[in-house]
């Protein structure tokens, strides 16, 4: 497959205009290409296709198809193999369009009833949190782009995330679900750690738990960045197991539903930190023993 020789500016067609899709949308539009057409049923859809792809006419699916040169897919992970099959199924895709959805959880395998009609398929998932709000065309400045392509395709991939400001990382097809893994577990379950963290206070009668946290996430966050495991402090990396055993006994009593978040991840920070050398084997023993009798006594 040979990589098609981009125009100067495409008429793009964004199919979902959510949250991401309207963004990526006006990013691209911002860039000079045109926005000629979106999708988008729901009141929000309504709503911010017309706050951030200002006179940009909403079609059904096979509509935008027929319009674009460059068809975004910002659609559910669950949704985008059912729609690009069904719009193969329409006829609606034609040889040298250009193809990318913002799954990050699929590469472009997901995209084979397309390719099969002559598309030219990518994968670019913006590994970032959208509001759907203008202040995230701003924040899409640096903002890693996870990418997938046929090996032809890479420098018209790479290019658009460049366009929108992002910063193209390769990622092979085999790998993908992999790293939208790794996304969820850094982005998604940080959310419910934190908010299970700021209940935990309010419940101690801290009224305004933000501020109590907000210093200390931040540094911890950037100290694992720089630091890796080397950044890991508290209880468990210093094999204090009768402070860990005290925090089982407060959290069964007060809040149950947190003890099994807790039990696992102590365990996994004390198989970092024995690994990081932060943790000795002797220390982590007792650790170990607390966390083990509280899984055997909630199982009893």
């Amino acid at each position: 497959m040979n990589g098609p020789k981009r125009a100067a500016r495409l008429d793009v067609g964004v199919i979902g205009a959510g949250r991401v899709g309207s963004v990526l949308g006006a990013a691209l539009g911002r860039a000079g290409h045109r926005v000629v057409a979106a999708s988008g049923v729901s009141r929000e859809s309504v709503r911010r296709a017309a706050h951030l792809l200002p006179g940009v006419p909403l079609l059904p699916a096979d509509e935008v198809v027929t319009r674009a040169g460059l068809v975004v897919l910002a659609v559910p992970d669950d949704v985008l193999g059912p729609l690009v099959a069904g719009l193969a199924d329409t006829g609606a895709w034609r040889a040298g369009q250009l193809v990318a959805h913002t799954s990050g959880a699929h590469g472009v395998a997901v995209l084979d009833p397309a390719a099969r009609a002559g598309v030219l398929p990518m994968a670019l998932h913006p590994a970032m949190t959208f509001a759907g709000q203008p202040d995230d065309l701003q924040r899409l400045g640096g903002v890693s782009f996870g990418v997938t392509t046929p090996d032809p395709l890479r420098p018209v991939a790479e290019a658009l995330v460049l366009e929108m400001g992002g910063e193209p990382v390769w990622v092979p097809e085999e790998t993908r679900p992999l790293y939208h893994a790794a996304l969820v577990v850094g982005a998604n379950h940080l959310v419910t750690l934190v908010n299970d963290a700021a209940d935990l206070l309010r419940r101690a009668g801290v009224e305004r738990p933000g501020r109590v946290l907000g210093p200390l996430l931040d540094a911890a966050l950037d100290n694992a960045l720089r630091a890796g495991d080397a950044a890991l402090t508290g209880p468990v990396s210093r094999g204090d197991a009768g402070t860990v055993a005290a925090h089982l006994r407060v959290l069964s009593a007060h809040a149950p539903d947190s003890v099994p978040a807790y039990v696992a991840m102590a365990r996994l920070t004390a198989d970092r930190a024995l690994a990081a050398g932060r943790l000795r084997t002797a220390q982590a023993g007792p650790l170990l023993d607390a966390l083990a009798a509280r899984t055997d006594g909630a199982r009893t």
